[in-house]
């Protein structure tokens, strides 16, 4: 066994209990830090939790923020010689802030479509009834989880729908989001690349995902931070070499640590990045945790220090399905008081696939916790997507909880999709 070595996870809410168990049961000490008082209970027999991070930094060998607007207390303590996986201010300001990600992505010479940023409802309705075309809103800056949910993708070419919701929604609206984009939309295959980033080059191999963000099945129903993820492992490809390899430079100059992918839109005219992601996705990490060999902590180390190396991990596909209780994806005490602390059973012994969402362990079960809804991941891998499906699934059917949700169709997009992508070589 390598060395014992100390982990300190920090986290606004309740993330990155899943890496932390995994580092813990790989023989380590871990320590996490979780500053939403709603999510007190969450971890409870699990995972030690302390209150306040910054008395535990001389103790911990590795530092983890799980999520951004960490990034000025990471870099001052990478300065100071710590090994800290997590954001930076700059890569902070790549996600957070979607116009300077574009202006990001437009400097480094990625292809993106034309978005225009607003701060007034009035002048973003005066603006489309004067360049009518099909828009997509996204709510911009520091927004929470559920106002990032009023994403809106209009459908009529000429830009009515998307006018009758902005004048409609303005007033409403307009004390939730400050400022926003309206991006011209492009009809393709969303697809996303990510990678591991050492400080000052990638990780390999890269990461090739498909998100299902919505939470019925068809891409129905309201945004949720993702319902499931259909996931390979690759070499360099055509649609990384036209997106994030371009980043490795601005990255490597903030001495970023951690994980980045842009979600894009493919079409047979080109790549077009969307967004950054500069922090672990959840479900992503543990999904990912399904394909890589490479024990979690020793990755974690290696990643910390800057070291280059490779990444271990399965051939085929990894599957990642997201299971809830209502109100997920909504805020709603008195719903969530039904099933709080509610037992989680297994018809078998066996916890494959099992990854930790807001729960908890006492009395020999695992219980719910917190308030979220969000329950588990479960996950599962094959050569094909098929059998990565039915891995998963039947992993599902092992587990008894009432009125318990999941989308059941998490990777039957690939058939199509698949073939269009290499239709236009961007997978090779």
């Amino acid at each position: 066994m390598p060395d014992k070595r100390k982990f300190l996870f920090v986290s606004w809410e309740s993330l990155s209990g899943d890496i932390a168990w995994q580092v813990k049961k790989e023989g380590h000490e871990v320590k996490v830090f979780i500053k939403r008082e709603e999510d007190a209970d969450v971890y409870e027999g699990v995972l030690d939790r302390v209150d306040d991070w910054q008395k535990h930094v001389d103790w911990a060998d590795v530092i983890v923020f799980d999520d951004t607007n960490f990034g000025e207390k990471a870099d001052k303590l990478r300065k100071q010689g710590k090994f800290v996986v997590g954001g930076g201010t700059y890569t902070d300001k790549l996600e957070e802030d979607r116009e300077f990600g574009q202006s990001e992505m437009r400097r480094v010479g990625m292809l993106t479509l034309p978005g225009f940023e607003f701060t007034n409802f009035d002048e973003a309705i005066k603006f489309v009834r004067e360049h009518p075309e099909r828009y997509v809103f996204k709510p911009s800056g520091v927004i929470t989880s559920d106002e990032k949910g009023l994403l809106f993708i209009g459908e009529d070419e000429d830009g009515k729908d998307l006018l009758e919701v902005l004048a409609h929604n303005k007033k409403v609206w307009g004390k939730k989001i400050t400022k926003f984009i309206l991006q011209k939309f492009a009809s393709g295959v969303e697809i996303a690349v990510g990678a591991f980033f050492n400080g000052s080059d990638f990780i390999l191999p890269i990461n090739v995902n498909f998100e299902h963000k919505r939470l019925f099945p068809g891409e129905i129903g309201p945004f949720t931070g993702e319902m499931g993820t259909l996931m390979y492992w690759s070499d360099p490809n055509t649609i990384f070499r036209m997106t994030l390899e371009k980043m490795k430079e601005p990255l490597a100059q903030s001495k970023y640590v951690g994980y980045v992918d842009i979600n894009c839109i493919a079409t047979s005219k080109g790549v077009y990045p969307l967004e950054f992601t500069c922090r672990f996705g959840y479900p992503t990490i543990s999904i990912q945790m399904e394909g890589i060999q490479t024990p979690i902590s020793e990755f974690l180390f290696k990643l910390a220090k800057g070291e280059p190396f490779q990444l271990k991990t399965k051939r085929g596909f990894q599957i990642g399905v997201v299971i809830a209780v209502p109100p997920y994806p909504f805020d709603d005490k008195k719903v969530f008081a039904t099933y709080k602390d509610s037992s989680i059973l297994f018809k078998k012994p066996t916890l494959d696939g099992f990854h930790l969402g807001d729960v908890k362990f006492a009395d020999g079960d695992w219980h719910l916790a917190g308030e979220s809804g969000y329950v588990l991941v479960i996950t599962g891998s094959g050569s094909t997507v098929e059998e990565a499906r039915k891995q998963s699934y039947s992993r599902i059917k092992n587990i008894i909880l009432q009125n318990m949700m999941y989308r059941t169709d998490i990777g039957v997009r690939w058939y199509h999709d698949s073939d269009k992508l290499q239709t236009w070589g961007y997978l090779y």
